[in-house]
């Protein structure tokens, strides 16, 4: 969801930034401003001396704008935080009992994961990610289910099963898991 979000606000952003762009470009060459716009003319200025001391005088002018550039400031860096932020874990330490430990891949086991769990009774598709700290993962499941499955029994078997096996297979103490349930979509049936 995030990456549509980032999709969706980076495009609207270059699309705004590209159309001012080029309407301030055009402006500039030479072409006729439309009557809404700002700029009238080839040597008009961006804000007329009025303009920027209009609002010089009031209290509330520059802490206003001060509080939106701080604002601007901290969403931006919390964007880009969120951005380089890492949300799959990418190693996990398996415990071997001589003191020093093993490096089991995080792609490796999300795969086994998913694929012991697909081949549970009345699961059409699973996909597993793994989260948190490589001394401590976490794993959140999303599995889609055939509709005549209860999600109970899904639930039981994927966590006696497939979520037994990886926590046993990777000698971790416990495996907190997120299970996210959904069912295939299918036809009305006909009835003639």
């Amino acid at each position: 969801m995030r990456t549509a979000i980032n999709r969706v606000l980076t495009g609207l952003a270059g699309l705004v930034l590209l159309v001012l762009g080029g309407a301030v470009l055009a402006v500039g060459l030479g072409a006729p401003s439309p009557s809404w716009w700002i700029h009238h003319g080839r040597h008009d200025v961006l804000l007329s001396t009025a303009e920027r001391t209009h609002w010089r005088a009031a209290e509330w002018w520059w802490p206003t704008v001060l509080a939106a550039l701080a604002v601007l400031l901290l969403l931006s860096l919390w964007w880009l935080t969120a951005q380089l932020r890492r949300r799959r874990l990418t190693e996990v330490v398996v415990d071997t009992g001589d003191g020093e430990g093993a490096l089991l891949r995080g792609r490796a086991l999300e795969a086994v994961l998913a694929e012991d769990a697909a081949h549970q009774q009345g699961v059409a598709h699973a996909q597993a990610v793994l989260r948190g700290r490589p001394t401590a993962p976490a794993v959140r499941v999303w599995l889609r289910l055939d509709a005549d499955v209860p999600p109970r029994d899904a639930l039981a078997d994927l966590t006696t099963r497939a979520l037994a096996h990886a926590r046993d297979s990777a000698a971790l103490k416990k495996l907190p898991a997120e299970v996210r349930m959904s069912s295939v979509k299918h036809r009305a049936e006909r009835v003639t």
